[in-house]
């Protein structure tokens, strides 16, 4: 994983992921991507929480250039033209494979949350987008870059995105590629909360312990109620809010299965 740019460390129930390569502003790879999807299917069963860092200046600037066309390519990768050359279960398939790094930080039995600084731009902005919650340093700027390069954002971003912020201003967001500062973020429900870039790292830490301090079978529950809502009817959500509170109830009193 050292040689993809990541870093992976375990503290008791939280799980530190770390993208390790500032020198190239942790530009994406599809060897990246292969990685962070081995993480998400080797977590410890015992992991809680996963904690989604970056060193250097920016989170990330997306996908790595030497994929674009004229770009130069990397070794044993295919850039975006031989993508664009392959049959159509062939082109779906290596999209779907890239998917697998963004799809399982929203995992039920996990809370994941993005500590972001400096620049998370298109796939940076979607790996992001992956985690249940982001904290931003007062620098951080998203931006969805793929619409003006004439692409959509594929990395299973455009959902979360729409979720957290609306169908108009997610449009708005991809299709003009501006700027999304920290302050914005956070005003619009992108981010939890900003702050200095110095206190970044401190600022997630005390979120993820907060996040840890409940129960976790009742987190599980929470989030389960929570994500599934938006996809139920006021009755259907408050069927499954009794039938999840059952199970707590008869848990705790030592009735569970």
């Amino acid at each position: 994983m050292e040689k993809q740019g990541l870093s992976v460390v375990t503290e008791g129930s939280l799980a530190v992921v770390t993208l390790t390569n500032p020198d190239r502003r942790n530009a994406q790879t599809p060897a990246l991507w292969r990685a962070l999807a081995a993480v998400g299917r080797d977590l410890p069963g015992d992991i809680r929480a996963v904690l989604l860092c970056a060193e250097g200046a920016s989170f990330s600037a997306g996908l790595d250039r030497r994929m674009f066309p004229g770009g130069g390519g990397i070794p044993g990768e295919q850039d975006l033209a031989g993508l664009a050359g392959a049959g159509d279960e062939e082109l779906d398939g290596a999209i779907a494979s890239f998917q697998e790094a963004f799809t399982w930080w929203r995992r039920p039995d996990l809370i994941t949350v993005a500590a972001v600084q400096g620049h998370a731009v298109g796939a940076g902005f979607q790996l992001a987008l992956a985690c249940d919650l982001r904290v931003c340093a007062d620098d951080a700027q998203f931006s969805m870059r793929e619409t003006a390069l004439g692409l959509v954002p594929d990395l299973a971003g455009t959902k979360p995105l729409t979720e957290l912020v609306g169908y108009a201003r997610a449009l708005e967001i991809c299709v003009t590629g501006r700027w999304v500062g920290a302050q914005e973020a956070v005003a619009m429900g992108l981010a939890t909360l900003a702050v200095p870039r110095e206190d970044l790292d401190g600022a997630a830490r005390d979120l993820v312990a907060a996040l840890l301090a409940a129960p976790r079978d009742a987190v599980i529950e929470t989030k389960a109620l929570l994500a599934g809502a938006a996809a139920r009817t006021y009755d259907e959500q408050r069927a499954a809010e009794r039938a999840a509170q059952a199970r707590r109830l008869r848990d705790l009193a030592g009735l569970g299965e």
